[in-house]
């Protein structure tokens, strides 16, 4: 039924002068869409690798049903590619010790910005930590740094819409350094024999802004730790790049 596009098409893109790719299946991705459909899509998009991927196939469509759940009028093609990127941001962070559960925020006029963060720790534990801030993001940022342990600087903070709409997928993008002195500094040897201090970035995308802000930060406050594992911390060997 799928492969015939006469039993679910009024009209043809090409009736109104519009290409289509020979693998696009003319069908909007929604949250009824299934596991052939995304990757489908996703290989018409020329992320053929990530279809053929099974464990990174099955960490995109799995965000994906999270995000087409709350966004009406089905995914649009730039917000699979930000999934496929959020996907490609979280495993670089390395191993993932520590996994973003929930969040919960209490914002507004006259009221004292709160979050909620309910983690998963590296032990298989779930932790919850409740802090306040000077906005839902902030108080958000606080209560992992609680729940993880690192003392870091929010060197740079990046929002930007996907798509139009209200219920458009935001990409957060953040930077994070250890606070110099603290156990977790990390520092990078250039080639001139100079020492700098090391900085992680990574990205993270919802229809939620405070989701996707958590998911960044999660996701390079795990680089910040997997680099200290690898590299042994302030006391380990040199390492070979300044970029993370």
């Amino acid at each position: 039924m799928i492969k015939n596009k006469s039993t679910y098409e009024i009209m043809t893109p090409e009736s109104v002068g519009l290409a289509r790719s020979a693998l696009d299946a003319g069908i909007v991705l929604g949250k009824h869409s299934g596991r052939n459909a995304v990757a489908t899509r996703l290989r018409a998009l020329g992320y053929g690798d990530v279809a053929d991927d099974q464990a990174r196939f099955a960490r995109v469509f799995s965000r994906f049903k999270q995000v087409a759940e709350k966004k009406k009028g089905g995914l649009e093609d730039d917000d699979l590619e930000a999934l496929v990127s959020d996907e490609a941001f979280q495993q670089q962070a390395g191993r993932a010790l520590w996994q973003l559960v929930g969040v919960q925020v209490t914002t507004g006029s006259g009221v004292l910005p709160t979050a909620t963060v309910e983690m998963l720790g590296p032990d298989g534990v779930r932790r919850v930590a409740a802090t306040t801030g000077t906005g839902p993001v902030d108080a958000t940022y606080k209560a992992i740094d609680d729940l993880t342990h690192v003392d870091v600087t929010l060197e740079s903070y990046d929002l930007e819409a996907v798509t139009a709409g209200i219920d458009a997928l935001a990409t957060t993008t953040v930077t994070l350094a250890p606070k110099p002195g603290t156990q977790l500094e990390s520092t990078w040897l250039s080639h001139t024999g100079e020492r700098g201090v090391k900085r992680f970035k990574a990205s993270g995308s919802d229809t939620d802004v405070v989701v996707s802000s958590a998911r960044a930060y999660v996701a390079a406050v795990n680089k910040l730790l997997s680099w200290n594992l690898r590299w042994g911390g302030p006391a380990g060997p040199a390492a070979p790049s300044a970029a993370a």
